[in-house]
């Protein structure tokens, strides 16, 4: 039996999933690209903060996910580049969710959210597997 701060570490990281499945999922047409990469964030913050949880950390409070990257190597070995990348991923956390708040986000810029999202999951999957 995983202890409960693994099996929450788990949970953690389904619902980074789920963010990235709904990403990753055909774009409606009344949706907008700002949203899906508002879950492309969400998927790598909480795959980020599954990792905290596995290592029986606490996790900023944070949607910064290059402030969650910089306290993760205090007990993380190595931290990929790509995983690194991932920070611009922060700038759709908040802003990109309101209207007026920023210029409307591209489908490229979306798929650059995403496959960097991807590769946050990835890591982080291999890593608490």
């Amino acid at each position: 039996m995983l202890p409960r701060s693994k099996i929450a570490a788990i949970e953690w990281l389904k619902r980074a999933n789920s963010n990235l499945a709904r990403a990753a999922s055909p774009k409606p047409a009344a949706a907008y690209w700002e949203d899906l990469c508002f879950d492309a964030q969400q998927a790598a913050e909480k795959a980020l903060k599954a990792l905290f949880v596995w290592h029986g950390k606490k996790f900023p409070y944070s949607h910064d996910i290059g402030a969650l990257v910089e306290d993760l190597e205090s007990f993380v070995a190595e931290i990929p580049e790509t995983v690194r990348r991932a920070t611009i991923l922060s700038d759709y956390a908040v802003a990109t969710r309101y209207p007026t708040w920023g210029p409307p986000v591209t489908e490229s810029e979306f798929q650059t959210a995403l496959a960097h999202a991807q590769a946050v999951v990835n890591w982080v999957s291999k890593t608490v597997s």
